[in-house]
């Protein structure tokens, strides 16, 4: 085989291993450091998706009204090393989720640390890294 048609051949293999890697993004991209978050409410669902889990939440606004909020957190298997199970938040759960907002001002934010009604905390892997203590 010449060289001329392994080229051939392995630009498309190549080409779909990078276009995930491509996709990700980087926390300061889409999130404010600058700009916490402190977001009470219901989950809706859990997605653990790669490369983030996605949690859905009820949160309601100031004028009592419901509005989702999508929070992005760590990979399912950064989660699964910090002690998440799959069954940790099954809709309806009470939450309060520690995070940072999205640039866009979107209802999506960035979360940190979850804490439940019994007082637990956990952290969920955020891409913007460790909570400073």
């Amino acid at each position: 085989m010449n060289l001329q048609l392994i080229k051939r051949l392995m630009a498309p293999l190549l080409l779909t291993v990078a276009l995930p890697v491509m996709a990700h993004h980087s926390f300061y991209a889409e999130f404010d450091s600058n700009k916490t978050v402190k977001l009470e409410g219901a989950v809706i669902k859990m997605q653990w998706v790669n490369p983030h889990s996605w949690l859905y939440i009820n949160v309601k606004n100031e004028q009592g009204q419901d509005e989702e909020w999508m929070v992005e957190g760590g990979s399912p298997g950064v989660l699964l090393r910090l002690g998440w199970t799959k069954d940790s938040l099954p809709p309806g759960t009470k939450v309060i989720v520690n995070g940072f907002m999205s640039k866009d001002g979107s209802h999506r934010a960035n979360s940190r640390t979850i804490e439940f009604p019994d007082g637990r905390k956990m952290d969920t892997g955020s891409s913007a890294g460790p909570e400073k203590k």
